[in-house]
């Protein structure tokens, strides 16, 4: 069989009302379609202010897309960090998000000086993503009085064989400013939500999972230690309630930033992994694929050299692979790419 690998742009920067677009989400239903999340920041590329969430479908395994629809705007306030996953069971398409006003800036939320808080939100479709609930609030079962800042994924939930469906999220503690990463969880098909295990030790946020074929999740972490750059791993054995000590993977490198990871269906402990793998600059995104459950990383690829930051990856009704990402020749934030590959594409490159 040919390696395969195509590119087509997703959003562009600048184009229809939105100054920039950001954070990337990929998710395929039970149906086949893939849906594709963004953030849409209206009137600047920071990370606050007018921001609305966003989503486009698929139904031709990514090679073609709808135009882009609205999940949820909020005036001129923030709605984002999409972490989308799929209940087998019922079919349903949970998108968990976090909302502030648009006023307040992640410096003022996390020193307790903002007008509001950080809160977290979901939405589900039924019908295939074709429409979206009323968002509503989860902020009392997810989110501990004493945190300040929270962050949905962003990226994608999985779903373990127990039926559970898993978040993977941060937050910083009120005071001492320490940020961690947490998963939030429910076991009953999305009605509710609470808060999972938490990590041991803090200088990690923005985090990605994995279930493993022995039922072990893994946890694949930001890292803000100084000592090192590369990512932090933890494991847990009881479906995220707990989490192990943190260890860094030294292949793994990264210059502080979001990353992706996934399982491949049916492959035994095959993960594929995506970021920009520099420890200077995010510049270089690469896939890497991993047949011993990330114990080692036997094949990688660079899907672009040059800037790229947050990216969103996902296995294709053809089971190829996808992988959504912030791309650019002059910035880091022109385009949202979706690259499509097979892995004898990755294993081409070695």
């Amino acid at each position: 069989m040919t390696a395969f690998c195509k590119q087509s742009v997703l959003w562009t920067s600048g184009n229809e009302d939105y100054h920039t677009y950001r954070i990337p989400a990929l998710i395929v239903t039970p149906a086949g379609t893939v849906l594709a999340f963004c953030e849409g920041r209206r009137n600047s590329s920071s990370d606050t202010g007018d921001i609305d969430m966003l989503v486009k479908r698929s139904t031709d395994g990514g090679r073609s897309w709808s135009n882009h629809e609205m999940v949820w705007t909020d005036g001129e306030n923030t709605c984002g960090n999409p972490c989308a996953v799929v209940d087998r069971e019922t079919g349903d398409i949970w998108l968990l998000m976090t909302h502030n006003l648009g006023t307040d800036r992640e410096a003022q939320i996390i020193d307790q000086t903002s007008e509001g808080a950080r809160t977290v939100w979901v939405v589900v479709s039924k019908d295939d993503g074709r429409s979206w609930s009323t968002p509503y609030e989860i902020t009392s079962t997810t989110k501990r009085p004493d945190w300040t800042w929270f962050a949905t994924g962003p990226g994608n939930g999985i779903q373990l064989a127990s039926g559970r469906l898993l978040i993977p999220c941060d937050h910083i503690e009120a005071d001492t400013n320490r940020y961690y990463s947490h998963v939030i969880y429910s076991d009953d098909h999305g009605q509710s939500w609470q808060l999972g295990g938490s990590t041991l030790k803090d200088f990690v946020n923005e985090c990605c999972i994995a279930e493993l074929e022995n039922g072990d999740v893994l946890l694949n972490m930001r890292n803000y230690a100084p000592e090192k750059r590369t990512r932090q791993i933890a494991m847990s054995t009881d479906g995220g309630l707990t989490w192990s000590e943190q260890w860094h993977d030294d292949v793994l490198i990264e210059p502080i930033c979001q990353a992706s990871l996934i399982s491949i269906p049916g492959a035994k402990n095959h993960l594929l992994f995506s970021n920009p793998a520099s420890r200077d600059s995010r510049t270089n995104m690469t896939i890497r694929h991993s047949t011993d459950g990330g114990r080692t990383w036997a094949f990688s690829r660079t899907l672009h050299p040059g800037f790229s930051e947050y990216s969103s990856l996902v296995v294709l009704p053809d089971h190829t692979i996808g992988c959504l990402y912030e791309y650019g020749k002059k910035n880091r934030n022109e385009h949202l790419m979706l690259t499509r590959f097979d892995t004898d594409w990755i294993k081409d490159g070695r």
